[in-house]
């Protein structure tokens, strides 16, 4: 009983120990398996004009971004400015992200210009390529106009909060070169916004960045974040179709095309209907052309100058003055486009290209003046269609004029009688008729046949 009690406790001992090698064993192993995978950097491009397509990238970005646990998101800014309502949503997603948004002005030449400068404050870090630049973030109104006083000192005194708010931990200067910029449209170079603490670091492409940030400690929504990012992998992720699409829809080269072909395809609908297909593509021109106009900073003279263009087309159809008011038209449309996106307040937005803005002018002005050139002949052209077409037309008689008698014009045959009185015309005569007198008509002797006329 005491043997088989040893032999018992001797077995549970030997499986003991073999459990402990076994665990020592693998631990190496296990440490080795669950070692972490490289971080993982989401890298989002933008360029031009803040829009509301802008917005949904970010905001994509960031989502993609904190449901696959990135180390950061770095959204590469190079923009002229824009809507301060679209600015305030992407405040509001790069301070609400858990994820670590580090927004970087960049390539060499970029700028963050207006309200880019204050989301480039915004972001948990902030870094500049040599050669960019950001300020000149002053509010103007949505047509790119100077605001009224009292509008003018709310808007500045909201944003003079917001970066203040944004740049608090940054040190004094920062504060008050980011106040600069909204008050006196105050705009730095790199290497000034550095000196000054504006932005956190200077960095030659996003390698060089990611090398500047590991290490680096910021504070998200969720708290204190220390960077990881030295050995990250860089996650590029486009804009999709919808978000290009939009994109494209703010070039103001694309927004006065969409203009000017809506216009042309609504007027050739109003004057041939019956058809759907001009008219179709006219109200999706100018659809799309409306949403480019509700974001870009519209000159509204300009709009009225085009407006005007197109009244003139209209009048050199329906009151031809052989051209004259089409070139008026083609000097309105010119001028008009030109001024259209020029907003002395707004200089960082694209502006039409000149040579485009002649070509189509141009182009557009041989249109009306082509449909003007077949109004005028229509006009002149003799008139074929009910009783005056007969006028001018040659018949023959078939049964003698004495007064009355038959003629066939083409292939109907009228009760006629000559012009003149008394006078006798044969049957197989060839006659010219002269008048529409009800259902008779009145016609003269042709003493040389028609060469080749139907009749």
């Amino acid at each position: 009983m005491y043997g088989h009690a040893v032999h018992k406790f001797r077995f549970t001992s030997i499986l003991l120990i073999a459990y402990l090698l076994l665990a020592f064993i693998q631990v190496p192993w296990a440490q080795a398996d669950s070692a972490d995978p490289p971080a993982e950097v989401f890298h989002l491009i933008a360029e031009g004009a803040i829009t509301p397509a802008m917005a949904e990238y970010l905001s994509r970005g960031i989502e993609r971004a904190e449901s696959e646990s990135a180390a950061a998101l770095v959204f590469q800014l190079d923009t002229p400015g824009g809507s301060v309502d679209v600015m305030n949503d992407m405040v509001k997603e790069i301070r609400a992200s858990r994820v670590p948004v580090i927004v970087y002005v960049a390539p060499e030449g970029a700028m963050a210009a207006s309200a880019g400068a204050v989301i480039t404050l915004a972001g948990h870090a902030a870094a500049m390529a040599p050669g960019t630049s950001i300020g000149a973030a002053s509010p103007v109104g949505a047509e790119g106009e100077d605001l009224g006083e009292t509008m003018e000192a709310k808007t500045k005194n909201i944003l003079k909060a917001t970066v203040r708010s944004l740049t608090e931990g940054r040190g004094a200067e920062a504060v008050q070169l980011a106040e600069e910029m909204i008050e006196n449209a105050e705009a730095v170079s790199a290497s000034e916004a550095r000196a000054a603490g504006l932005v956190d670091f200077i960095a030659d492409d996003v390698d060089d960045l990611l090398e500047k940030l590991d290490g680096f400690t910021v504070t998200t929504s969720t708290g204190e974040v220390t960077l990881q990012t030295s050995a990250a992998t860089v996650t590029e992720l486009s804009p999709s179709f919808i978000e290009q699409l939009l994109a494209i829809l703010t070039n103001p080269n694309i927004v006065f095309l969409l203009l000017t072909i809506g216009v042309q395809a609504i007027l050739i609908e109003i004057s041939s209907p019956g058809g759907w297909v001009a008219g179709f593509i006219g109200v999706v021109c100018l659809a799309l052309a409306a949403y480019g106009l509700g974001v870009l900073p519209v000159n509204w003279f300009g709009v009225i100058f085009l407006v005007i263009a197109f009244v003139l087309f209209i009048f050199d159809i329906n009151a031809p003055t052989h051209g004259a008011l089409t070139a008026a038209g083609v000097g309105s449309l010119i001028a008009g486009a030109l001024v259209l996106f020029n907003s002395p307040s707004a200089p960082g937005f694209l502006r039409v290209s000149v040579p485009l803005v002649i070509g189509v002018s141009v182009a557009t002005g041989l249109i009306f003046f082509t449909i003007l050139m077949f109004a005028l002949r229509a006009q002149r052209s003799p008139i074929r269609t009910g009783r005056e077409s007969l006028i001018g037309r040659v018949g023959i008689v078939r049964r003698d004029l004495d007064p009355i008698g038959l003629v066939q014009v083409g292939g109907e045959r009228w009760t006629a009688e000559p012009v003149e009185p008394g006078i006798e015309i044969p049957s197989g005569t060839h006659v010219e008729i002269v008048m529409v007198d009800g259902l008779r008509i009145k016609v003269r002797r042709l003493e040389q046949p028609p060469q080749g006329e139907d009749v």
